[in-house]
């Protein structure tokens, strides 16, 4: 089959919506509070899975022109899969799914999806050369449900025959999608109908691969005896059938259906403690595709399917659950030793960091987080804090203008604070910044939060920002104090990873011990890293160039996925910060700078005693920070090639 130099290895044809999962595990639909938004649909799934695994793949659907349909889009972009086929439906809205987890057996389920964009594809949607394009067409069956979609489909198949595409189905059978159950009854998997049965047999001769659970043979069958129905497909196409038989495994038919089980072969699943079945059907698929398209047999392909499956069913969602090529090459090697997968510190990193949502290959952060050196700034110069607001979003303008005027475009951050700078953080949350915001209550020693309980601050925080949190540290502190400390950096380090937000750990000596050596910062790391806190980004001051290389080097044994370090600027003078820079200027992991009162300090202090005015200090703040951008750019004329997100 001449296949094998096209763009895309698979094209997914089929259903893409918005699932809204209830975050109260337990709890009755009707009593949930809280839902978290993820990717949803059997084909968007699938076209997410397969390009989390290493696949070309693309989507051939319709979304609405809203912010539902812009973020499925961006989603499928941001982990590679091509969207030029996704089309904008200028009449309907995405289609919705509101998603419960009652227990291991009870998953209520509503669809939202009358006259919803993706059932709105019509025959005229399909570009003959876009299928052409790809190795493989992958259809969900709900598409051939109603007849404009089911003409949708076949329109695709005949292309895809014509140039010498792979084709498969996943039956995906929802009887509610079909007419068959109540409109509430998403939960129900299977009704017998023949009508469906008829249908869908009309069409099964389309394809080579075939894949469903008992339940979706039993439908296009027309039994409820799995064999039976099995051979009763088998009669209608040659394709090779892939059943899905639950913890089981999967059985793969290529040719004549046995008489009974005993005679087939059980590719065996791998047993996991269950939290949510829902979606796991779609990580198979993609895993099954993975092994599918690239030639390496049917064994290897249901080892990646049952793994797939396995670590989904085990997570909260399906798309955000699903695994990166590298953490299911890495639980196959121990999938023996991994009995619990969403226990699994290592498996959990490596989801952590292979799923992020951007990458940062330089970094020139303007930080203005700080509160108490503000605050005193005020009282110093006789004016109310409430002045502070307005200060920070000045200060914004400022970075906002040097990153214009630098060509910094997608390297530029901010740090802000939640108490004086929440109408900077509104203003530039979702225009591609970096944006840290802190936990810390200032100077506190131990370690203490400024609003409490991590989760709780968390809630209400957006995905992309990103907690920082300062702690002063030294190696030779009392017992008592670096365990006090090491519980709180630990409990923030978790309650990060439980939310999904990066931290950036910023450690510095404390300002009364006159015992500051730069070797106690390799300690640090070292100690934060044996206690298990893998922060994604570091932040320290200037080092010499030979510990800038050990920072390295410790970053490289404990945790290579770590997005790398920020120079600190402590109110350094510029040309301190430029030798910093220049000693930093051979180690990778060291990404660019956080540095706040180097760049905005004097100017905000005449500003605050009413000697300039904004614009005056918006100049003033803008040069500092361009300053020390030519001066890191000096020493790091070209950034970091962009690394692929998987």
């Amino acid at each position: 089959m001449a296949t094998q130099h096209k763009q895309l290895d698979v094209i997914c044809l089929g259903r893409i919506a918005v699932d809204f999962y209830a975050q109260q595990i337990g709890a009755r639909l009707e009593d949930a509070s809280t839902f978290a938004k993820y990717l949803g649909g059997s084909s968007g799934n699938v076209a997410y899975g397969t390009a989390i695994q290493g696949l070309k793949s693309g989507m051939l659907a319709r979304v609405g022109d809203e912010h539902m349909g812009r973020f499925l889009r961006e989603e499928l972009q941001r982990v590679g899969a091509d969207t030029q086929c996704l089309i904008t439906d200028q009449q309907r809205l995405t289609g919705l799914v509101i998603l419960g987890i009652k227990d291991q057996e009870t998953f209520p389920l509503i669809f939202y999806r009358e006259n919803c964009a993706d059932m709105a594809l019509t025959p005229d949607d399909i570009d003959e050369n876009y299928i052409a394009s790809s190795r493989a067409l992958a259809i969900t069956g709900t598409h051939l449900s109603h007849p404009h979609t089911r003409a949708a489909v076949l329109k695709a198949l005949e292309y895809a025959r014509r140039h010498g595409l792979r084709t498969v189905l996943d039956i995906d059978y929802r009887p509610v999608l079909w007419g068959l159950a109540a409109l509430g009854d998403g939960e129900t998997r299977f009704v017998a109908s023949e009508k469906v049965t008829r249908e869908l047999q009309e069409v099964l001769h389309h394809f080579d691969l075939i894949v469903g659970t008992e339940e979706e043979f039993h439908i296009a069958g027309g039994s409820t005896d799995t064999l039976l129905a099995l051979q009763n497909v088998r009669q209608a196409t040659h394709a090779t059938l892939v059943c899905k038989r639950g913890a089981q495994g999967c059985s793969v038919f290529t040719g004549a259906i046995a008489e009974n089980w005993q005679q087939v072969k059980l590719h065996s699943g791998v047993r996991v403690d269950v939290l949510n079945v829902l979606g796991a059907g779609d990580a198979f698929m993609s895993g099954l595709l993975r092994g599918y398209l690239n030639d390496e047999g049917w064994d290897q392909a249901c080892r990646y399917a049952n793994a797939c499956g396995a670590l989904v069913v085990s997570r909260h969602g399906c798309a955000p659950a699903m695994p990166t090529k590298q953490e299911l090459d890495d639980y196959l090697q121990r999938e023996q030793e991994v009995k619990r997968p969403d226990r699994d510190v290592r498996l959990n990193h490596l989801h952590r960091v292979t799923t992020r949502k951007q990458q940062w290959p330089e970094l020139c952060v303007f930080a203005f987080d700080h509160r108490k050196q503000l605050a005193d700034m005020a009282h110093q110069a006789g004016v109310s804090t409430d002045r502070l607001p307005r200060l920070k979003t000045l200060l914004l303008a400022a970075a906002q203008a040097a990153a214009a005027e630098s060509g910094l475009k997608g390297n530029s951050g901010i740090l802000a604070d939640t108490t004086y700078g929440q109408a900077a953080l509104n203003a530039i949350t979702g225009q591609g910044w970096w944006i840290g915001r802190p936990v810390e209550l200032p100077s506190s020693r131990p370690l203490r939060l400024e609003y409490g309980n991590i989760g709780s601050q968390l809630l209400d925080w957006p995905q992309e920002h990103v907690v920082k949190c300062l702690v002063f540290y030294h190696p030779h502190d009392a017992a008592e104090l670096r365990h006090a400390q090491d519980e709180m950096i630990t409990d923030v380090y978790r309650g990060c990873c439980k939310s999904g937000h990066e931290l950036l750990l910023e450690v510095i000596l404390p300002g009364n011990n006159t015992d500051k050596q730069e070797h106690y910062y390799l300690e640090m790391l070292e100690h934060f890293y044996q206690i298990g806190i893998q922060p994604d980004w570091w932040k320290l001051p200037p080092l010499s160039a030979a510990n800038w290389q050990k920072v390295g080097a410790l970053i490289e044994t404990h945790d290579p996925f770590c997005r790398g370090v920020l120079i600190l600027g402590l109110d350094s003078s510029v040309e301190t910060l430029k030798a910093g820079f220049a000693a930093a200027a051979d180690a990778h992991w060291v990404k660019g700078f956080a540095v706040g009162r180097t760049i905005f300090g004097p100017p905000s202090r005449l500003w605050l005693q009413g000697e300039i005015d904004d614009a005056v200090l918006i100049e003033q703040v803008k040069q500092k920070y361009l300053t020390l951008i030519g001066f890191w750019r000096l020493y790091r004329p070209q950034p970091n090639a962009r690394a692929p997100l998987c």
